[in-house]
């Protein structure tokens, strides 16, 4: 294993243990990216895994047992090493936007992403593959790189796909209304590399604003 993800490493021209790491979550098209950085240059694509196991539909999670994989911005909060899918990472739903937006009383917690290829609002991503994230994580993490984001999309929210959002659920405003906030975030890492700062404001609703 330490063989593979120091490899990773070097394919995508960073030292090891890669400072900074980033991750994307497409719902979607079922894929997890990791992206790293050496901290001063834009971040690159490290290694993309195809996610074995998710729940839900498209759309944020907003209660307990809703199974919803949630979307927006997040990060890494927590590894373990115990998990009864052989190894987890969690990730810190609910955050500020999701306190204020889902059931006050129970909106759900402890979202993973981790082994096996079953899950109910988690990313099951098989134990081969959650070995090689684990490691490369709890190297970064351990060696001073603790903020690593998660943002989890419906999907690549390219124009093409963003239109056809729009026109799939044009019934549901109040997702459209939600993934507008999501699409800036996308878009802003696809034209700079860098990862956008984001922050919530009233009512919870994201607000990415763009690294130079």
């Amino acid at each position: 294993m330490d063989t593979e993800v120091k490899r990773l490493a070097r394919a995508a021209n960073l030292p090891y243990p890669i400072p900074r790491l980033f991750f994307r979550a497409f719902k979607e098209e079922r894929t997890l990216e990791i992206w790293g950085s050496n901290g001063r240059d834009p971040y690159r694509r490290v290694v993309a895994y195809r996610v074995a196991g998710q729940s839900g539909v498209l759309g944020p999670k907003r209660k307990e047992g809703d199974k919803q994989v949630p979307e927006g911005f997040y990060t890494v909060d927590r590894l373990n090493p115990r998990s009864r899918f052989l190894l987890s990472i969690g990730i810190n739903y609910p955050n500020a936007s999701d306190r204020l937006r889902s059931d006050r009383a129970r909106p759900g917690g402890d979202i993973f992403i981790h082994g096996d290829d079953v899950s109910i609002g988690c990313l099951a991503m098989t134990d081969p593959v959650i070995e090689v994230i684990y490691v490369m994580t709890h190297d970064t993490w351990h060696a001073g790189g603790r903020r690593i984001p998660v943002h989890i999309f419906p999907n690549r929210m390219t124009d093409a796909n963003w239109a056809r959002l729009q026109r799939d659920y044009r019934s549901r405003p109040d997702l459209i209304a939600f993934w507008r906030e999501l699409r800036p975030g996308f878009l802003a890492f696809e034209s700079t590399r860098r990862v956008p700062t984001v922050s919530v404001g009233r009512g919870g609703a994201y607000r990415v604003r763009i690294q130079e």
